[in-house]
């Protein structure tokens, strides 16, 4: 197994990581917490799958899942008073293992009551430029903008043929009909995002509405929703929200997303109807981020790959 450094070496550099950010949040009165790893319901997002796991107990045998995310639970926290928090969590996802990617990897997930997603983009960048030592230069730009620089149409408005046509040109080789979500995704994966982040920290903002589940929609453009993603040498670091608080709507999309799941041939996933109570109660005006622990670090040591910065990857786990 190759590592990026040898392992006294790489376990310090994983600690100093950890105590740099729990510094950095206890400095400005933001609560650490704990929340489980296994849980009744799962996010119905079809671009996440999770892992599936059973209890077999008194009441019976039950489906239990992994978190992809601490979200649901550090939710259902704020909605009961908790205020500002944040977690270093482990978190699980299925059918992902590559170069940048490991089922089980390390999430800071953290919210900010009072912000919405641009005020969150500050303070996200002023936490990687610490935990990098560098002084990083900040560029933002829309996803829509992005899209048109580097295609020529506009992610809004152009059909999946048009979509597919691009990806072909690119040598991007797909069988089967994707839709138009499932195309954005491939070129921004696969073309887009190599190009972000050169020498800066470039946040990619207000996302298409049918890409954001958990987000609020753009107050100007329901078209667009409040998301935005941070990237740094070609690689994706954080995932952030102005946070939907409305309870209907949040369900109506979770039940969308599951009718997406059947139309492509995934399983449909239980919605989680205790985050569902929480909104109802009232969750407070907030934006979140998850930011991926592991990959900063990458960066950070300057490897090649996410498995030399994990102390088991999963070929060896």
């Amino acid at each position: 197994m190759k590592r990026s450094a040898p392992i006294r070496e790489l376990l310090q550099a994983r600690a100093d990581l950890f105590d740099e950010v729990r510094r950095f949040f206890r400095a400005r009165g933001v609560l650490e917490v704990d929340t489980p790893l296994l849980s009744a319901a799962a996010g119905t997002d079809p671009a996440l799958e999770p892992f599936v796991t059973r209890h077999c107990g008194a009441e019976g045998d039950r489906a239990r899942y992994l978190q992809t995310s601490p979200e649901f639970h550090m939710k259902r926290l704020l909605a009961e008073g908790s205020g500002d928090i944040f977690q270093i969590a482990h978190a699980f996802r299925q059918g992902e293992l590559g170069r940048r990617h490991n089922p089980e990897f390390i999430l800071l997930e953290w919210y900010r009551i009072g912000y919405d997603h641009h005020r969150l983009m500050v303070e996200v960048a002023e936490l990687v430029n610490r935990l990098l030592d560098r002084k990083l230069p900040v560029e933002k730009i829309t996803y829509r903008s992005l899209f048109q620089r580097r295609f020529g149409w506009d992610p809004l408005e152009t059909a999946a043929a048009e979509m597919a046509r691009t990806a072909a040109k690119e040598g991007i080789a797909m069988g089967g009909s994707l839709d138009r979500d499932q195309w954005l995704d491939l070129l921004m994966g696969a073309v887009v995002q190599r190009e972000l982040g050169r020498g800066a920290l470039t946040f990619v903002h207000d996302y298409p509405a049918s890409q954001a589940s958990l987000a609020r929609l753009h107050p100007q453009d329901f078209r667009l929703a409040s998301r935005f993603e941070l990237y740094l040498e070609g690689v994706e670091l954080a995932n952030g929200f102005h946070e939907l608080t409305d309870a209907a709507e949040q369900l109506a999309r979770f039940e969308a997303d599951n009718r997406k799941r059947r139309q492509r041939g995934q399983q449909p996933l239980p919605v989680d109807r205790r985050l569902i109570e929480a909104l109802e109660r009232g969750l407070p005006d907030c934006s979140g981020v998850a930011l991926g622990l592991d990959r900063l670090l990458m960066l950070k040591l300057e490897a090649g790959a996410l498995a030399e910065v994990l102390t088991f990857p999963y070929a060896v786990a």
